[in-house]
This record gives C-alpha cells, structure tokens and sequence, in this order.
C-alpha cells in the first residue's frame, strides 16, 4: 500500500514544511467574526476548506486538481460570505485529503490539517466544526491522529475517503481503525476520491461527474459485506452526495445477501443497514435523486450540504431553492434537512 514520493519531491515537502514552521503556522488565518443564529440558518455537513498552504502543498507533489477539475480558490472570509447570503448558521468542514506517498510525511501533513481545523473552530466556534483527516494507510498512525483530533482538539468526527489506494473502507487492513472509532461512537464523513486505476473507464470527462457517485458506492457497499457495518453499529456515517448511486441501485446491491456465505455478513439486511446511513444533500437536490433516496431513507438521516467552493456559489443557490421547491418535503420536513437533524449529531452547535 505504500507508494514512495520520489526523493527531490520528499526533500521539497520537507523544505516547505521547514519553511512554514519558521513563519509561524503552515494554515495561517485572520479571525473574523460574523455572528449568526441557529434558529432559521442551515447547518452545512460538506464544506470543504482549502487553506493557500494546503494548496501549495498538493501542487508540490503534482496535485493540481481534484476530481478532474482546477482546486477552487478559497479563504475564510468567502467560505463566511457564502455562509451568510445563504443563511448557513454553521458548517462541519472537511479536507480532500491524499496520501502524499510517504507514511511519515503524511502523518505530518495530516497533523498540520487537524491544527488548522481546530484553530478555525476556536476562532470561530458558533460557525464552525470540522472532521479531522487520518494519514491513511497507515493504521497506527491514524489512531494516534485519531487521539490528538478528537480528545485535544476536540475535532467534530473523521472524515475518509471511499478508498486509500484502491483498498476500500470495510478492508480488513482497517478493522482496527474501525473498531476504534466504534468504541467512541464516533461521526465518520465518507467523501469520494479517483477510483483506483483498474476502475477508470476511458471517458474523457471530470472523474467527479461520475467516478465519484460510483465510487462512494462501491465503499458503502464494501462497508456492507465486508460486515463492518455489523460489527460497528455505533458509528454515525454520513456519506456524501445523497449516498452516490446506492438509493437507485439499493434492491440490486442488496441481492448478495442470499449467498449464504454472504448472510452472516449482513444479519439484518442490506437495506436496513443502508436506512442506518446519514446521506447529504451535495449536488444531489434535485427531484431525481431526491425522490429516489426518499423512498430508502427516512428524512430524519438527510442532511444539508452544499460542496462549497467545488460546488460553487451558484450551484449553492440552485441546490437550496430545489430544495425549497421539491414537494416531497413539507415545511417541517425541511427545517429538519436544514438544521435539525444535523443538530441532533452536533449538539454543541446549539445556542
């Protein structure tokens, strides 16, 4: 599982790192104050923050886009901005976070992200979560990133992503993970990322318009029969983007559970460990995808999120006002997507 950076790459990241320690904090900010109240603002569980630092840092190891497209600009005030004209109260944020090609670099990559998560948080408590990313493959590591994020940061959950160098979440190479973020009944946030390489088709389109619902649907279905969702029923998932394709596909994946082999992964039933997930609303507000995963979920386990900056600002707008206008939901229903029932998994977000 480990790819190794070349050397002048590794020495580069080292130097840059060096640098950033000797200027003060790799993920600086200016702290702005913007007060909101909860009672009418939406609670936002996928915004995405890309400090300039991180930035820099991806382009170092040739990562200059994610999902096929350019990394969107980004800063703390717009982020605030977006967040205000569209009366987000508050928002978990997240990292894309990658495997920088060597295990102890990405530990401390990881680390400089979760610092910088925390201090946004401090400086803005009301506004505010985040989930800490792990330095994936490598377990050990993670745990002991898992520990500093969750009880001296006090970090809102973890963030992963649907797979780690073509391993998928629910390999047995992260049980122990697992197992340990079942034992803190933790918030897991599964994002997707480029399928492994066996998986790419020849398309030649953005790996984010397609790849990525498919890819999240692979994980969850990993998840699933791989009986992870079995073994850990005190992890509170949230998958990205209205679970991918699964709502759709949901009675097709759930087929396998009559292999006999397959039963004692899957004791309850693919479809209720499917109705167990949380699912968000990112690009996927619309009546097709609504409708679908309406029929598999109670709306008690949707939540909002806008994708911001990849989803831009009016791609933000469109999202809410579909929301709005989708007559599946009645007035209730919707304060509930909007804020309620991510209040109920952040509580710490209530006045």
């Amino acid at each position: 599982m480990q790819n190794s950076l070349n050397r002048r790459s590794f020495l580069k990241l080292v130097s840059f790192f060096s640098m950033a320690a000797t200027t003060g904090s790799i993920f600086s900010c200016e702290p702005t104050e913007n007060p909101a109240r909860l009672e009418l603002g939406r609670i936002d569980v996928h915004h995405h923050i890309l400090p300039p630092d991180y930035i820099a840092a991806m382009k170092r190891i040739g990562k200059n886009v994610i999902g096929g497209a350019a990394i969107p600009n980004w800063s703390i005030q717009n982020s605030l901005s977006l967040m205000d004209n569209y009366k987000i109260a508050a928002a978990i944020t997240s990292m894309p976070f990658f495997y920088l090609g060597d295990l102890p670099l990405s530990a401390d990559f990881a680390r400089r992200c979760n610092d910088f998560s925390a201090r946004l948080v401090s400086d803005h408590p009301k506004r505010f979560g985040s989930f800490a990313v792990l330095p994936l493959p490598d377990v050990e590591a993670s745990l002991r990133e898992l520990e500093h994020a969750l009880d001296k940061l006090k970090l809102d959950g973890i963030v992963l992503p649907t797979n780690v160098g073509g391993y998928y979440l629910g390999a047995p190479a992260f049980d122990e993970l697992f197992s340990e973020l079942n034992r803190r009944k933790e918030i897991v946030f599964i994002h997707p990322i480029d399928p492994p390489k066996e998986c790419f088709s020849d398309l030649k389109l953005p790996t984010s318009l397609i790849e990525f619902v498919f890819d999240t649907t692979r994980a969850i279905a990993n998840l699933i029969y791989s009986g992870t969702l079995e073994r850990c029923p005190d992890i509170q998932f949230i998958v990205s983007h209205a679970g991918g394709t699964v709502p759709y596909l949901a009675w097709r994946i759930s087929l396998l559970q009559y292999k006999w082999e397959m039963k004692k992964k899957v004791p309850k039933g693919v479809i209720n460990y499917l109705k167990y997930l949380y699912y968000d609303t990112a690009l996927s507000s619309s009546p097709y995808a609504l409708r679908s995963l309406q029929e598999l979920v109670d709306a008690s386990h949707i939540l909002f999120g806008s994708d911001y900056p990849f989803a831009p600002d009016l791609l933000t707008s469109v999202s809410i006002k579909d929301l709005k206008n989708y007559d599946g939901f009645d007035e209730q229903t919707l304060k509930a997507i909007d804020h309620g029932n991510a209040l109920k998994l952040f509580p710490r977000l209530r006045l």
